[in-house]
């Protein structure tokens, strides 16, 4: 059941908003020329076999390897504006783990820090590694095994963007877009009888009325070669899909994994596949008319072979200037009084002793720790004590609002990368396409900040569920994103149009 219909969003207020112009001088160490050069690289993140994973709300420790976890950059250098998007094969970008990735990368490449975007694709079999960036970052007691990888992690996607940047030479670039041909990709909300919406249902039940909303069926592209080769050397995807088609104990990166392979089996085994997830919030792998789940290998085939075979029909960039907006957003927080944060305590500590506790309770009492350590100097609790995922040392206080960077990467009239925190859904991703002056508009959620956790449209706050139960932001935020992406891109076209 597919809906691709016009999306209608109120527009949300931006409450506090520091602007950075893309175009700062970047220091003499770097070898500057007029045109744009284009790196990439990877470098691998796999965690050691013991290390927790990601995904659900009970730790897990890893027993082995799938196939490799990657951090993969890109670095566009165009005169005196360089920019970096770094995507990583984990479940979310911690603000600590963006900052220090921006931090080094700045000092070893003078690379402006509001110039780089880190991205996670969301794999659930990835690290589960805030509390121990948490421990490392203060310099805390932890186990020697979780340290050496939290250093492994810090220095994998800094590696990558130095080498990309490094490496960074003339390229002929292409762009637009691909029509995912197979089915894999669904609205998991659905509105029912009686008014709510309950996510991940089936057709078969009689109390389902329809898809609380659409997808987004467009894998946005952007492809870099050799001037004098005939084949890409990198491919840049983009399409909305949440990666959690894998499940078990051991390290995957899900699906992308094998859209990568399948197009080093069309372009050759040297192709670098950067694969940004889309506002993919609302939306799985679950075919609600069927009863068989598509695979990661099902998945990435058909979304590689898509690409693949209709590759020839993007377009060639004939403006590659280089402009880099971004801005510190400030979201509402929920909030947590101490009462909610005392019982969500009895709550978190009885599941994690095997008691039985309602999915959606277990949900709110997590989310309510985190923003416990979030909004309050004090906390009510000693959030590390209950919690793993969603400490955080620079947002630990913050108060009111959950400060987010976001970031927009321009070329010429052609190409925009709109980089958004949290996991958003599809709506608010189509809002911004469809009012993109850009020809080509790849928007990756999942970029520098993950605290906000879902970022739902105002309407899907009335109607309620899982993707609701678990946001840490009020309503109205992800229209603010909407606003400033949009406010973003207007003013990189007027660039484009008057250097």
């Amino acid at each position: 059941m597919h809906f691709r219909c016009p999306i209608f969003l109120l527009a949300g207020s931006i409450i506090s908003v520091t602007t950075t112009n893309g175009a700062d001088p970047l220091p003499s160490k770097l070898d500057l020329s007029s045109s744009l050069l284009v790196g990439v690289a990877e470098t691998d993140i796999t965690p050691p076999v013991g290390f927790p994973m990601a995904g659900y709300y009970h730790e897990r420790l890893a027993e082995g390897t799938i196939d490799p976890l990657k951090a993969k950059a890109i670095v566009f250098r165009d005169g005196e504006t360089a920019a970096a998007l770094v995507v990583c094969d984990l479940i979310g970008i911690a603000t600590d783990l963006s900052r220090e990735v921006r931090r080094r990368v700045f000092e070893k490449t003078g690379i402006p820090e509001n110039n780089i975007a880190i991205s996670a694709t969301h794999s659930h079999t990835a690290p589960d590694y805030m509390k121990e960036l948490y421990l490392y970052l203060g310099k805390e007691k932890q186990e020697e095994l979780r340290a050496t990888y939290i250093e492994k992690l810090i220095a994998g996607p800094v590696e990558a963007v130095v080498q990309a940047h490094a490496h960074a030479k003339p390229s002929a670039l292409a762009s637009g877009s691909a029509a995912q041909v197979t089915p894999v990709a669904f609205n998991r909300r659905f509105v029912m009888r009686d008014g709510s919406v309950q996510t991940w249902q089936s057709l078969a039940n009689p109390e389902v009325v329809r898809a609380a909303g659409p997808i987004d069926p467009a894998i946005e592209l952007l492809t870099i070669r050799d001037p004098q080769g005939d084949k890409p050397h990198c491919i840049v995807s983009n399409f909305a899909l949440h990666l959690d088609t894998v499940g078990g104990m051991r390290w995957s990166a899900d699906y992308p994994f094998f859209v990568e392979r399948t197009l080093r089996n069309a372009f050759g085994p040297d192709v670098i596949s950067i694969f940004g997830t889309g506002c993919c919030g609302d939306i799985n792998h679950v075919d609600p008319a069927e009863t068989i789940r598509h695979k990661a290998d099902f998945i990435g085939d058909s979304i590689g072979t898509s690409i693949s075979e209709q590759i020839t029909q993007l377009k060639p960039i004939e403006n590659t200037r280089l402009a880099v907006k971004s801005q510190v957003v400030q979201l509402p927080l929920e909030d947590a009084t101490r009462e909610e944060v005392e019982r969500s305590v009895q709550l978190v500590d009885l599941a994690n002793h095997g008691g039985k506790v309602e999915f959606l309770e277990h949900v709110t009492a997590y989310k309510k720790l985190i923003i416990d350590q979030l909004r309050h100097r004090e906390p009510y609790t000693k959030t590390i004590d209950h919690i793993t995922w969603g400490l955080s040392r620079s947002l630990a206080g913050v108060g009111e609002t959950l400060p987010v960077s976001m970031t927009v990467i321009t070329l010429g009239n052609d190409v925009a990368i709109v980089c958004l925190p949290g996991e958003v859904f599809v709506e608010l991703g189509l809002a911004i396409k469809h009012a993109s002056p850009f020809r080509t508009t790849i928007v990756i959620e999942l970029s520098n900040a993950i605290e906000s956790i879902y970022i739902p449209h105002r309407a899907a706050y009335a109607g309620g569920s899982y993707e609701v139960t678990n946001s840490a932001v009020q309503p109205g935020s992800g229209e603010i994103l909407v606003e400033t992406a949009l406010t973003l891109l207007r003013a990189a076209a007027m660039d484009a149009k008057n250097p």
